[in-house]
């Protein structure tokens, strides 16, 4: 595909930036649903032990991206934001929290995995050790964080993906296009 561009300009993002962004918003979307779903599995279904593999699983390939992401962004200008003065300002606190968001989901997901003190197995390939366990209602605490963490990233992409469409369409401007596709 000629013309596409690897990195960011200050007029688009580059196809890294938009794989990242759309496999980010794939995996933490189908994380969340996952969640929801496999918190009222009993014993016996046959998911009981799957989900909550692949839900660890996922989510240690969420954190890994993010991380890969924060390396991304430090070596790639940001787009320059269209919009009114506060709605720019707006996007600037909402992707920070975004960041902040993902990681205290991951971390919270990472403590609750490991309150045993057993390791977390990524999809057969490699084991990440539990590093900081055995606290008193560690599960239980990081549970709690874990699922006010979640709600809130879930509802914060509901208002990014509609602030999105809105651009789009009602005020017709290409903020959207510019994460569609590379200039």
């Amino acid at each position: 595909m000629s013309g596409m561009r690897l990195h960011n300009g200050r007029e688009y993002y580059g196809v890294v930036s938009i794989v990242l962004h759309w496999s980010m918003a794939v995996l933490i979307f189908g994380l969340f649903f996952l969640g929801e779903y496999m918190v009222d599995l009993d014993y016996y279904h046959p998911w009981y032990q799957k989900a909550p593999d692949l839900h660890r699983s996922f989510g240690i390939l969420v954190a890994a991206l993010l991380l890969l992401r924060w390396i991304w962004r430090l070596f790639n200008p940001l787009p320059l934001i269209e919009g009114k003065a506060w709605e720019r300002h707006i996007a600037v606190w909402v992707h920070r929290l975004f960041y902040v968001l993902i990681a205290g989901a991951a971390l919270s997901g990472y403590l609750i995995s490991t309150a045993s003190g057993q390791g977390i197995d990524v999809f057969g390939w490699f084991e990440i050790p539990a590093t900081f366990y055995g606290v008193e209602n560690q599960e239980d605490i990081a549970g709690e964080v874990h699922d006010v963490l979640t709600h809130s990233l879930f509802f914060l992409a509901l208002f990014h993906a509609l602030a999105a469409l809105n651009h789009h369409f009602i005020d017709r401007d290409t903020t959207l296009c510019h994460m569609l596709r590379p200039d």
